[in-house]
């Protein structure tokens, strides 16, 4: 009997045991679980355009709308190493920085307009009705030596009648000088009425008369202005049509007459096309206005540029830069090599082989080319030239944050 309840009393603190345990296994397992939770690494997001935008899920960058891309928020070197086929995939490129002369310039607001030396005034030598137009719009591209017009003249008819009786008498009279003169005569009038010397030909030949003339195009060109028709009658001298040749154009740029003290003729200045920034050009300058536009306190400067191809049309905008200051020793770089955003300017520096690290820098005056580097650059550093903007952007994807930071 006393075996029986020692068994019992043994079963029953065994008992009481497992219950006290159990809630401290059960708080010790949600605890690791929780642990395990908190300390698993979580995957983060950022935009490559935005770095300040960083999120722990996938997502579009809210300011820009790009798709988000994952990056380890603990990497904190501030550089990038790159292998040789990495280098050049991005084409990297560097160069050795030091000292050398920089010239400053202030943009001067242009345009582009018809070059006058290159326009030519169709006008009818004898008065007549147009009888054929060979050109019959404006925009159509002539060529030298062209048919442009066929007239029809009263006057050209009478002095083609004048000239062959002046042929038939001085051919009845070979001795007599006044018969030579009178037929030299008839061929200087015809030669003033647009007739050319084998239409002359033509004429003693056939011996009958043509009251027609055709005329042709002087030089090339592009038709501007046809103020006549089919069928109109003009007056000897009156205008036909207008011919422009766009081979060459004139730039005509607008400044203060502060500024205009700074130019002389014959200068070469250098002359950009907005959307052909990779074709200048430079115009040398032939004409300074010395009398005020209308209603405003601006002058103008005029030269001539080539018109390569005719891919420039009057009436385009021009960008003129007068050049400024010249300083002899100054840090300067390519402007593709110096980065700016919202934080500042940077460039990127090869430290060692295949070592790139972004050096904050302030920069100074610029010309087309080339910025000054006031602070941040020391003689002799490598500086990424080409491929600077591709290392701006691996580094935020790989850091997550802004060189500049």
């Amino acid at each position: 009997m006393k075996g029986i309840k020692h068994m019992e009393r043994k079963e029953f603190i065994r008992s009481l045991a497992f219950f006290a345990l159990t809630p401290m296994a059960y708080l010790a397992s949600c605890t690791e679980e929780k642990k395990g939770k908190t300390g698993a690494a979580t995957q983060t997001y950022t935009c490559p355009m935005h770095p300040q935008v960083v999120q722990d899920k996938q997502g579009t960058c809210p300011v820009c709308g790009m798709d988000l891309v994952p990056f380890n928020r603990n990497e904190t070197a501030a550089y990038l190493i790159l292998d040789d086929s990495q280098r050049a995939l991005a084409n990297i490129t560097t160069l050795s920085a030091g000292t050398g002369a920089l010239q400053t310039f202030k943009q001067l607001n242009g345009r582009l307009i018809v070059n006058p030396e290159k326009t030519e005034i169709i006008s009818s030598r004898v008065a007549g009705r147009i009888e054929h137009l060979y050109v019959r719009q404006t925009g159509e591209k002539i060529s030298k030596g062209q048919p442009l017009y066929q007239i029809y003249s009263e006057n050209l008819l009478v002095l083609q009648q004048e000239y062959l009786l002046a042929l038939t008498q001085a051919a009845a009279f070979p001795g007599d000088n006044t018969f030579a003169r009178l037929l030299q005569s008839a061929v200087q009038k015809l030669k003033l009425y647009g007739q050319s010397a084998s239409q002359i030909q033509q004429l003693q030949r056939a011996k009958k008369t043509n009251p027609y003339i055709t005329f042709t195009a002087p030089a090339n060109g592009t038709v501007a202005e046809l103020p006549v028709t089919e069928g109109e009658y003009v007056a000897e001298g009156g205008q036909v049509m207008r011919l422009e040749g766009y081979q060459s154009l004139w730039v005509e740029a607008d400044l203060y007459p502060a500024e205009a003290g700074s130019i002389r003729e014959g200068q070469q200045l250098k002359v950009v096309i907005p959307g052909w920034e990779n074709q200048p050009q430079l115009m040398t300058v032939a004409f300074t206005n010395p009398a005020l536009q209308a209603n405003s306190q601006l002058t103008q400067i005029r030269g001539a540029i080539p018109n390569p191809n005719l891919q420039w049309q009057p009436g385009l905008q021009a960008n003129i830069f007068l050049p400024l200051i010249s300083t002899d020793q100054t840090r300067s770089l390519p402007v593709g090599a110096v980065i700016r955003d919202g934080k500042g300017a940077h460039i990127w520096i090869e430290r060692s082989k295949g070592r790139f690290e972004p050096q904050v820098v302030k920069t100074g005056t610029e010309d087309f080319d080339r910025v000054e580097i006031t602070e941040g650059l020391a003689d002799g550093d490598q500086v990424v030239v080409t491929g600077a903007y591709l290392l701006y952007s691996e580094y935020i994807l790989k850091k997550g944050k802004n060189p500049v930071e």
